[in-house]
């Protein structure tokens, strides 16, 4: 793919009034885009490669965003706007470039441009890294609620870490999950911009000293082990068709001196940069594995060192906008996204009380008001909690200002409850059990002025199970605020086709008001739509399909079922019940090989975490499966079961619109809240699902009739396992069942290896920890519903339709108006682009932030 060699200075097309760093017209951008392949590139045609065009295209769409970026951080530093922190371990944005494009306006700009100068925008999309920042739905909710926050025009800073690898690519070779290195920012990343004037230092080990400041007050010195630059990058997120572009500020570890001479000279070349490579160790890998001490250690040193990078920096732009630090919970209100960022509430304490000498009191006072914590999960092992060796050894001066929060917190308790131990040792911050720990979900709760869940039942169950005793001593403080998703990315960038056939019919205002989406409600039962929208679902599914071919070798029908699970792997979120519904209905066709069946094929994609064996080993047998599946000649393109390797952003985007039933399957009471199952009925998926998590929110709200539930409640779950869960029965009175399990142990799809799905077998049939067995047989009936229901095409066409056209509450924008009401008492501050760039506009009046 070539293009002509370049004018470079473009051609008088009647255009010369756009400024080519601003202006937004075809023949603008064109020269703007041949400006920046030679100037910043450094090619021309005859040498520049596909990624060099990409990159020339990156610059010029950055380009338009720095106007709109400036003018932001010029309009909040006048105004002295609060602003939303928002503390996130991970952020997975997902590819820059078109969703730019999108809230920029200029998507078919571009497209033309690049068409006329025979060029593939598909194509340099495409060339984009996955940015890996993230490992699932944590990280790509925070990216989410940030496209959120600048579409509605509300001061933010994202804070987080600038992995140098961020979570891995995912190969799979003989049908087991390789991890290898996800090198992202091998060639660059155009979005980013280093602020090195901005770095801050972090401390870590060493011990305290306690001393009396000059009015004879009490006062601890932190005297480090070693210290450790936090550098910041700035990334622009921009809001949709507004000129609000706010930040997401990654922090990367460096030494305070990179290299050591003296070392050097005296021969010692490893020795002379061992800090410099030490030092940046903490920013290099995304969740180092944390089953040693080392690793432990190492996801604690990365936590505390973003949350102190990013409160260090919130304090410098107080005082840089002259704001007393007394209004510090004024200026900002910080988020801190599950319990990673925990630390934060004893870190503004020790900057307030150590560096800048306030009294207990009122930097109590502050701390309290300034944050607000989200709760993810209900999972036990997923609450953090760091080993007092550790911790101790790592953050001193924090271990003493937790005990003071502790101590004082408790005195409160035995207030309110008297001497309750019992209750006294579940809330207290000190876990004395099986040795001593930090609780860090519970230092965020007693830090915090707010305490959300992410979904109603979520949130139930949080006050119910999980932080009962905290709910009961501060009811005031828990809130639900239920997930959402941003409809920019995961419908007008991912589905164009549905994107346009909506507009068509009532116009593009839903795209910022999802919930104006509900008027096509009315279309619902009109055959030429329904036939319009069952040709854009059937071409989503022929892509969907010519990717599985490429990427894994297997040939689907598009016009089959296609059945779609994509998630983190993990035991509660069950595939292992999805793969064993594929192994019935591939009983039941080779038992009956004329069966009239719903053709169908099944589509896997998730990654394991690489110390979960038993993930890994879901993700083998799904692979297995298939090979016996795919290559059976008795069963045809009646069924296919695929696994889709490296599932990201990225390659998700033409997921979910290829979709006609989407499995949200998990154990009920397990899944916090669940985003996937939103984007999936939002480009029209019916959803299988148990009443988990926001599964009951979405049925709600598209209505029983146009969902396929089954399985235990959460409360028959709570009542099987106090009356003593017994899987092995399900197993005995069940044919199909133990037809499905017996071919797994038997070495069926295994070549005859009876002992590689043993640790599987046997977990299911002497455990089952998230009631598999129990939940087969409904399962397997629902499927049955499924497959009749999708022979009723138009059934299953106004079911489809009213799934999206009923999906408005699921859209963050609308979870970020309630954060915004509920939690951060936060007002949108427009941004205006002034006209000029010199004396009175924008480049004159801009001052750091």
């Amino acid at each position: 793919m070539q293009i002509q060699e370049p004018q470079l200075q473009g051609q008088d097309t009647g255009m010369q009034c756009e400024d080519d760093r601003t202006g937004i017209g075809v023949e603008t951008l064109k020269r703007a885009f041949l400006d920046n392949l030679f100037y910043v590139q450094g090619k021309f045609p005859a040498l520049a490669t596909k990624h060099d065009y990409y990159m020339a295209l990156a610059y010029t769409v950055r380009d338009r965003l720095l106007q709109r970026w400036v003018n932001t951080a010029a309009i909040y530093t006048q105004q002295g706007s609060r602003t939303v922190a928002y503390l996130s371990a991970e952020f997975l944005m997902g590819p820059h470039l078109g969703n730019n494009l999108i809230n920029l306006g200029i998507y078919n700009q571009v497209q033309q441009a690049m068409t006329e100068l025979k060029l593939d925008l598909k194509e340099l999309l495409a060339k984009e890294e996955e940015p890996g920042l993230g490992n699932g739905g944590l990280g790509r909710l925070a990216a989410c609620y940030l496209d959120s926050l600048a579409s509605l025009e509300i001061p933010t800073l994202g804070y987080g870490i600038r992995y140098e690898f961020g979570i891995f690519d995912q190969l799979i070779r003989n049908g087991w999950q390789v991890e290898k290195t996800d090198k992202w920012l091998r060639y660059g990343n155009p979005w980013e911009i280093a602020r090195p004037e901005w770095a801050v230092s972090v401390k870590f080990g060493g011990r305290t000293e306690a001393h009396k400041n000059a009015q004879g007050r009490y006062r601890v010195r932190w005297i480090p082990h070693k210290v450790v630059l936090g550098i910041p990058y700035d990334t622009p997120i921009l809001g949709y068709k507004v000129n609000t572009a706010n930040t997401l500020r990654l922090w990367k570890a460096e030494a305070p001196e990179s290299f050591d001479f003296e070392a050097f000279n005296r021969g010692n070349y490893y020795g002379a940069v061992d800090q410099k490579v030490t030092s940046e160790n903490l920013t290099k890998v995304l969740y180092p594995n944390d089953e040693t001490y080392e690793g432990k250690q190492l996801r604690l040193e990365q936590q505390y060192f973003f949350v102190s990078c990013a409160l260090q920096d919130m304090l410098r732009i107080m005082l840089r906008q002259k704001l007393p630090l007394e209004q510090f919970h004024e200026k900002f209100a910080v988020q801190l996204n599950d319990t990673h960022p925990a630390i934060a509430v004893a870190e503004l304490m020790r900057l307030l009380l150590d560096e800048h000498d306030m009294d207990w009191e009122p930097a109590w006072e502050i701390t309290q008001k300034t944050f607000g914590y989200t709760n993810h999960t209900l999972l036990p092992e997923a609450l953090e909690k760091w080993s007092l060796k550790l911790f101790s050894s790592l953050l001193p001066r924090h271990l003493e200002i937790i005990y003071e929060i502790n101590w004082r917190f408790l005195e409160q308790v035995r207030h309110k409850f008297g001497t309750d131990e019992g209750r006294i040792g579940r809330l207290s911050l000190i876990d004395e059990n099986d040795g001593k720990f930090v609780r860090m979900a519970h230092l965020a709760c007693v830090g915090s002025h707010k305490i959300n869940g992410v979904a109603a039942l979520h949130s139930e169950l949080l006050q119910k199970t999980t932080l009962l005793d905290f709910y009961e001593f501060f009811p005031e403080k828990f809130t639900n605020i239920t997930n959402g998703v941003t409809p920019r990315r995961w419908i007008v960038l991912s589905n164009p086709k549905l994107t346009n056939l909506i507009t068509s019919c009532i116009g593009d205002n839903w795209i910022k008001h999802l919930e104006d989406v509900q008027r096509i409600e009315t279309y619902a039962e009109d055959p030429g739509f329904q036939q319009e929208w069952q040709q854009i679902k059937r071409e989503n599914k022929v892509n969907v399909a010519e990717i599985l071919l490429d990427r894994t070798g297997v040939k689907v029908d598009p016009d089959s079922l296609f059945d779609i699970q994509v998630k983190r792997i993990h035991q509660y979120k069950r595939q292992h019940l999805n793969i064993l519904h594929a192994i019935t209905l591939y009983n039941q066709i080779k038992q009956n090989p004329n069966l009239d069946i719903t053709p169908r094929t099944l589509i896997f994609a998730g990654k394991a975490a690489p110390g979960y064996y038993i993930a890994k080993l879901i993700i083998k047998l799904i692979n297995s499966v298939a090979e016996v599946v795919n290559k059976d000649p008795d069963i045809g393109d009646r069924l296919k079961v695929v696994f889709l390797p490296d599932y990201n952003v990225k390659n998700s985007q033409p997921i979910y619109p290829a979709a006609d039933l989407s499995e949200q399957i998990s154990t009920a009471g397990k899944e916090a809240s669940g985003t996937g199952n939103m984007k999936f009925a939002m480009n029209g998926a019916l959803t299988i699902g148990t009443l988990d998590g926001t599964n009951i929110e979405i049925r709600n709200a598209v209505g029983a009739e146009n969902f396929f539930l089954f399985g235990l409640t959460t409360e028959d779950v709570g009542a099987l396992r106090l009356t003593g869960y017994r899987p092995r029965e399900y197993y005995k009175e069940n044919p199909q069942l133990k037809q499905a399990i017996d071919q797994i142990a038997s070495g069926y799809f295994s070549h005859g290896d009876r002992s590689l799905f043993k640790p599987l077998v046997d977990l299911l049939l002497d455990k089952d920890p998230f009631m598999l067995m129990a939940d087969y047989q409904p399962y397997i009936d629902c499927q049955q519903q499924v497959s009749q229901t999708y022979r009723d095409r138009d059934r299953w066409l106004q079911m489809s339709i009213l799934n999206t056209a009923r999906m408005g509450k699921f859209s963050s924008d609308r979870a970020i108006r309630e954060y915004c009401q509920q939690i951060w008492k936060v007002q949108p501050v427009p941004v205006q682009l002034a006209a000029e760039k010199t004396g009175d506009g924008w480049f004159g009046t801009v001052t750091s932030d």
